[in-house]
Order: C-alpha cells, then sequence, then structure tokens
C-alpha cells in the first residue's frame, strides 16, 4: 500500500494508462514514406521533395507524390506503397494518395538558344539518323504516342522539309491555321501537337530548296508556331549532319538525341557520324534504337530472324559509352498501319514492337529527368555554342 493510500485510509488503483493510439504526426507519416526510393535517383521520395500537400485530420491522410514527369513508370507502384505505408500507421484509417507532375526540363544555358524559342516547351527531344530508310521517323512518331499516352503534353515537329512524312504516318493533312499576330496553330491528331512541311505542300510538289530556306523553315517552325506548353516536343531530325541538322542544335534547346539505326555495318557508321555532331554541340546522347532488329513469323513464334545482323546497335553503344535504348521488331503492320496513318501503337497496340516503342519512351523521360537534375545553374554552365 502506497503512503498516499495508507493517510486516506483506503486502498486506491493506480491510474489506468491511455490505450488510445497517439495522434498522427506529420513525422510519422514522413518516416513510413521514407523507405520509397526512386529508382533513377537512388534517394528517398521524401528527401527528393516528391511529398507534398500533406494534410492529416485525426485518423484521415492526404497527401501528393509529385513526380518528374507523368510518364513515370513506376507512378502505380508509388502510389500502392504509399497508401499501404501510411495505412499501416497506427491511428490511420484513411488515406489518399494524389499523383501529380511537374516535369522537370535542361535548363536555358547562358549564350545558348534565345528566349523566344519554344517558351512553353519544358523538353526537345531530337530523334535522329546518320541515313534515311532506317525508321527515324516511325520512331518519332510512336515514342510521341507512347509519351502521350503514359499521360504527358506531347508536340512532333518534322524538320524534314525535303522528305516529310508526318502527314502520312499520321493520317493528318491540310494546311494549318493562323492565329493572332501571324502565329502558326499546329495540328492536332492522337492527342499530339503535329507541325511538318507536308502541311505546307500537295503531295506531288518537290521541295527545291537551298540551305538557308530550309533553316528558315526550321527556325519559324520553333519560333512561329504556338506549340503552347508541353512536357516534350518530339522532333523527327532530318537525316545525316547538313545544314538543317544543324539550324536545329544551334536553333532549339535540345534536351537530348536519340539515335535510330539498323544493326548493319553501313547504318552504324553513319549512326556514328550523327553522335559525333551532338556531342560537338554539346547534346547530350540519350542512347541508340535498333530497329528492325529480328522478324519472328506468325506461325514460328520461337524463332527470330535478324535482317540485318545481330546485336550491332548494342555493340556500338558499348562502344560509344552510350545507353542502348532497345530494338523493335520488324512487324509488317508497322509499315501497313503508317502507310493508312495507323501508327503501331493504334493499330495494334498490344504488339511486341508497340510494346518495344513504349518502353524505348519510358527509358528517354527517365533519363531526360535525371539530366534535367544534374544540369549546371545559369551562372556555372560553361558550354560553348556552335555559331555561324
Amino acid at each position: 500500500m502506497s503512503l498516499w493510500s495508507r493517510r486516506q485510509g483506503t486502498q486506491q488503483k493506480p491510474p489506468e494508462r491511455d490505450s488510445r493510439p497517439a495522434p498522427v504526426s506529420e513525422a510519422g507519416v514522413l518516416e513510413a514514406l521514407r523507405p520509397i526510393v526512386d529508382p533513377d535517383f537512388g534517394k528517398s521520395i521524401v528527401d527528393l521533395g516528391f511529398v507534398k500537400n500533406l494534410m492529416i485530420e485525426g485518423g484521415q491522410v492526404s497527401f501528393e507524390i509529385e513526380l518528374t514527369t507523368p510518364a513515370c513508370p513506376v507512378k502505380a507502384e508509388f502510389e500502392k506503397a504509399a497508401r499501404e505505408r501510411v495505412l499501416a500507421l497506427d491511428g490511420v484509417f484513411d488515406v489518399r494518395v494524389t499523383m501529380t507532375s511537374n516535369t522537370r526540363g535542361r535548363a536555358t544555358v547562358a549564350g545558348g538558344p534565345k528566349s523566344d524559342v519554344l517558351p512553353g516547351v519544358r523538353n526537345v527531344i531530337a530523334v535522329a539518323s546518320g541515313k534515311g530508310g532506317v525508321g527515324k521517323s516511325t520512331t518519332a512518331v510512336n515514342v510521341a504516342l507512347a509519351l502521350q499516352r503514359s499521360g504527358a503534353q506531347v508536340g512532333l515537329m518534322d524538320a524534314d522539309a525535303y522528305g516529310p512524312s508526318l502527314s502520312l504516318l499520321t493520317g493528318v493533312t491540310g494546311r494549318p491555321r493562323m492565329a493572332s499576330e501571324k502565329r502558326i496553330l499546329p495540328h492536332e491528331g492522337y492527342g499530339l501537337k503535329l507541325m511538318s512541311m507536308a502541311f505546307l505542300v500537295t503531295d506531288d510538289s518537290p521541295v527545291i530548296w537551298r540551305g538557308p530556306m530550309v533553316s528558315g523553315l526550321i527556325r519559324q517552325f520553333l519560333t512561329d508556331v504556338e506549340w503552347g506548353e508541353l512536357d516534350y516536343l518530339v522532333v523527327d531530325m532530318p537525316p545525316g549532319t547538313g545544314d538543317a541538322a544543324l539550324t536545329l542544335t544551334q536553333q532549339a534547346p535540345l534536351s537530348g538525341a536519340v539515335i535510330v539505326t539498323t544493326a548493319n555495318e553501313l547504318a552504324l557508321i553513319d549512326a556514328r557520324k550523327g553522335l559525333k555532331m551532338f556531342e560537338k554541340v554539346q547534346v547530350p546522347i540519350l542512347g541508340l534504337v535498333e530497329n528492325m532488329a529480328y522478324f519472328t513469323p506468325p506461325d514460328l513464334p520461337d524463332r527470330r530472324y535478324h535482317l540485318f545482323g545481330e546485336g550491332g546497335a548494342r555493340r556500338a553503344a558499348e562502344e560509344l559509352a552510350v545507353d542502348f535504348l532497345g530494338e523493335v521488331p520488324f512487324d509488317p503492320r508497322i509499315v501497313e498501319g503508317g502507310d493508312a496513318g495507323r501508327p503501331i501503337l493504334v493499330e495494334a497496340p498490344d504488339s511486341e514492337a508497340a510494346r518495344a516503342f513504349s518502353e524505348i519512351a519510358e527509358k528517354i523521360v527517365r533519363k531526360l529527368a535525371v539530366l534535367a537534375e544534374r544540369t549546371p545553374p545559369l551562372a556555372d554552365a560553361n558550354i560553348t555554342w556552335v555559331t555561324t
């Protein structure tokens, strides 16, 4: 019996502990979310500052996870893991997770492209090849579609003045409309904003222009087209390393370049030249894509026939110390759908080729997000731009 109880002459029970769970705290929620790690940055989403607008009302918890791109391939996994981890906390009975995005772009570098060039575009992706006929335009269209279908705002610019193919590949035709102040409104197709020389000439009209005229057209596409707010602008580059390609590397704030090739050595030689051009003007190389890598007959699903050789682009990527983004199989539906204005992601979205394009698009945006994070601020940038 305690001294206090003896003095009172009665035996008192010790005070009962409060069995109610401790109030849910902001620190507790953040600690529960800390083990979720972004695979590209290798850091916790908490340390990266991805967790926004955290609100706690009793046992109800709500917050946002702000990703670096709406095309994030691990978006669903993040949402599921965050909900489960917070719901496991004592006292939490309802968790509301909102997935948002704030697409990061490569910072404009001092002395680089002017601010009037694509002011609302966060990332400009050049899809290039050293030579024609390797499927560069097909790759550009399907990568753009894959990005758009993942939730991003995407534009597609056909910069090949002499052999524009965007109209055929998308089925979009006709001259674009003009807005106020002589601004050009891009066409729209499959959720993409589109601009091409093909919209300005008839099907049978050859473009007989000298280099300065082509450069002027490209400049107009970059400054006079009302692209609006875009997460990504995919640029279907002209083949080779001539005037048009050089103008784009000088005028457009390119975030990175994708090189498309086939596995044969002739195509790889030209692909290496294109890659070196981008390196000279200090445009990051996002990686190599091997198109028409193999053919699988419908009646022999376990067989692969390598029409141009096997693994050439992968070996070239290793030699050049750049990423290998993937290989796209040869599929007759790519050709048939392209001729009918229905890309493979529309014609056969569950096909092996469509999945390959989607995986390539995922790798591109993940690398762009990392590059944007690593881009030095304006004062620290040390980039020399080629001038004419």
